[in-house]
Parts: structure tokens; C-alpha cells; sequence
């Protein structure tokens, strides 16, 4: 396996670029957000993820290891092939992907071109335990004395990449804040999977 690509971005197109590797021009296949962190002539690294078909390879490239891990989580659900892994993250960031299987968010999921609402319904029975949930992706990253106070956070900002304007996500935080509240009173964690369902089911019932 190629697990990444480093070199000088030779050239960069609406759905790939081209990394210089040792002389060899390399093509990875790459979201938009991935794209826009790239500049013709600079240096760049990329992890990647190489696809083996009998009449092809082709190499695909992420801005971190993360996101790379999801793209290939995703493609162990039916139906799903790289492509529409691709599409997936192009629509949302690995942690909104989390967000959206964890709270079963199937308006977020029909949101990518490709999908819908059958296929949403089969990614969520499939990967709801193993794509991982938002609060794990931030844990692994930070000490646990800090878990409890960042609910807020990891609730707003799943909500904001969903496509909730930073309004409606203060009002629907503010909402589920006394079960959060509770939680911690008690020494708990907050789960942020269960207030993110709570705060989905008030946005909608607006």
C-alpha cells in the first residue's frame, strides 16, 4: 500500500493533483477541501489510499491520516465505493460523518450526490459502531481532565457541519445544556451522541 505521497504540487485540477515523487508525476484523486490547502510549486505530503482494479490504480489523497481512515471505513458499507466515499467527504468532514451516522442524521447523508434515503438508512445500520463517534475522535486528541467542558463545542460545531447556521446551533446547544449539565454534575461524561440527537429533534420540530 502507498500510505502517502510527499513532493512539489505540479499541477492541481478540479478533482485531483499531480505530486512529483523521486521525477514521477503522481495523480491522486482528491476532495475539494484537500485541493485548496495545495499550490502549484510548493511542497505538499498527502496520506493516501491506493484502489486496486483489474483494469486500473488509483491513488487517492487526504489532507491527514483521519480522514483517510474514514474514506476507507466508508467503503466497507454496501454500495459504497470509492467514488461515492470520495463524494461523502467532499460533503462533510470526517467528524460530521461521525455526527451524522451517530445521531442517524438521514437529511445530512442524502445531502451527497448519490445517496439516498435506502442507502443512508443501510451506511447507518452499517457503520453506526464502527465509523466511530464524535466524541472519540476528540478524546484521542486531548486530555481527559478537559472532556466534560468541550460538549458544547463538539455539539455546535457537529451541528454548524450539518449545515445549521451558528444561530440555530447556539439555541439547539442551549437547549440540551441541562442534560449536559446533569451529566457532569453527577460525574459523568456527557455522551454527544445522545445530545446531538436531542438537539436535531428540536431543530426539526421547528
Amino acid at each position: 500500500m502507498i500510505a502517502s505521497v510527499a513532493g512539489r504540487v505540479a499541477s492541481v485540477a478540479p478533482d485531483g493533483a499531480v505530486i512529483e515523487v523521486g521525477g514521477v508525476g503522481v495523480l491522486t484523486h482528491c476532495t475539494p477541501g484537500t485541493l485548496a490547502t495545495l499550490r502549484v510549486g510548493e511542497q505538499a505530503r498527502l496520506a493516501t489510499s491506493l484502489v486496486v482494479r483489474e483494469e486500473s490504480l488509483t491513488l487517492y489523497g487526504f489532507a491527514n491520516d483521519d480522514e483517510r481512515a474514514v474514506f476507507e471505513m466508508l467503503q466497507t458499507a454496501s454500495g459504497v465505493g470509492p467514488k461515492l466515499a470520495l463524494a461523502m467527504l467532499a460533503v462533510h468532514p470526517p467528524n460530521a460523518l461521525r455526527v451524522a451516522v451517530a445521531a442517524a442524521d438521514l437529511k445530512a447523508l442524502t445531502r451527497v450526490p448519490g445517496i439516498g434515503q435506502k442507502g443512508a438508512q443501510r451506511i447507518v445500520l452499517e457503520l453506526k459502531d464502527r465509523l466511530g463517534t464524535p466524541e472519540e475522535a476528540v478524546n484521542a486528541a486531548i486530555g481527559g481532565e478537559r472532556r466534560a467542558a468541550l460538549w458544547r463545542d463538539q455539539v455546535h460545531s457537529g451541528l454548524v457541519g450539518l449545515g445549521y447556521s451558528s444561530k440555530d446551533a447556539d439555541e439547539a446547544v442551549a437547549g440540551v445544556a441541562p442534560e449536559a449539565e446533569a451529566d457532569v454534575a453527577a460525574g459523568r461524561q456527557p455522551q454527544v451522541a445522545a445530545l446531538l440527537k436531542a438537539a436535531l429533534r428540536s431543530l426539526s420540530i421547528r
